[in-house]
């Protein structure tokens, strides 16, 4: 499956034309137009990464010597600015044909975007616009930066996937302050716990405007935490701009007891809302703090316990 997957990349490489250098970087010398482009680039994200605001920029070095990368840009009109990946502390080696990813920060959103410009049509079907990467680097032999400019593959729809993610928070956040009470409240028996899901509304914007609302359809349970059968979570709560502050005491059992459960936890602390506002529908993930974590997982340490 591997190497099916980097024989696809290998092949819209090699279809890929140079773009014009980055403004501000010294012009790179020519790049040849004949074969394939010498480095590949993926876009993916590691659960860990999950409601961080970050991406990995996956580079493979297709041209058969070593490289070394100095820096990486991915343009995409799906968000305001470029994700970018500079080197710090030392060059990073890339050796012919062994990925290495790069964490990235991603910028804001572009929301409310003109699809026309987004999107591109294809006989099929629409699919959205291709980003582009940008990468400076220095190979043995040949003095100063060259840069590379292919057309990077996203495979998994990261990038809409965030853009949607982010943009939805950013109306919910119009509409509301949505967080977890940094306490948790264990049952006398350490078998439950109840934590506590504090909606802050946002005043409205002014007199004759539209008091803005949304709604949280459902909560679901993550890879750590799960309701109790005979204590569902509420659903199909309206929350409304100026409605005074409330919590949703949320009662939860240990979704799982394997030993993996915490050793392995990269999202199970993150609470999934599937919430509505305005014209946008989806899946908003509430972070535990620091604080609240760690008491999350002594909960389900103590919980899983044999009697």
């Amino acid at each position: 499956m591997r190497a099916r997957r980097w024989r696809t990349v290998l092949a819209a490489v090699a279809m890929a034309t140079a773009v014009p250098p980055l403004a501000g970087c010294t012009a790179p010398e020519p790049q040849e137009s004949a074969g394939p482009l010498p480095i590949a680039v993926e876009v993916n994200q590691s659960r860990d990464q999950y409601g961080k605001q970050a991406i990995q920029l996956l580079l493979t070095n297709m041209s058969g010597g070593p490289l070394t990368v100095a820096a990486a840009q991915l343009a995409s009109p799906l968000f305001q600015g470029d994700i970018l990946w500079e080197r710090t502390g030392g060059s990073l080696e890339l050796p012919p044909g062994q990925p290495k990813s790069l964490p990235a920060r991603l910028p804001a959103p572009v929301c409310n975007r003109d699809r026309s410009t987004a999107l591109q049509s294809t006989t099929h079907e629409t699919t959205i616009q291709q980003p582009v990467a940008t990468v400076r680097y220095s190979e043995p032999g040949r003095a100063g930066l060259r840069e590379v400019a292919p057309v990077a593959l996203d495979p998994f729809g990261v990038l809409e996937r965030n853009n949607r993610e982010l943009c939805l928070a950013a109306e919910v956040a119009a509409v509301t302050d949505i967080v977890l009470d940094r306490s948790l409240e264990v049952a006398p028996d350490s078998r439950t716990a109840v934590v506590r899901l504090v909606i802050t509304p946002k005043e409205a914007d002014g007199a004759g405007t539209d008091v803005r609302s949304m709604t949280i359809a459902s909560i679901d349970g993550t890879t750590l935490i799960a309701a109790p059968a005979d204590e569902p979570w509420p659903r199909n709560i309206r929350i409304t701009q100026g409605a005074p502050r409330s919590e949703l005491r949320l009662r939860i059992r240990p979704a799982r007891c394997d030993p993996h459960a915490i050793a392995e936890d990269k999202v199970g602390t993150l609470l999934p809302l599937r919430v509505g506002v305005g014209e946008r529908e989806g899946q908003l993930k509430i972070p535990a703090g620091t604080a609240l974590r760690g008491q999350i997982y002594d909960f389900v340490t103590a919980a899983c316990a044999p009697a």
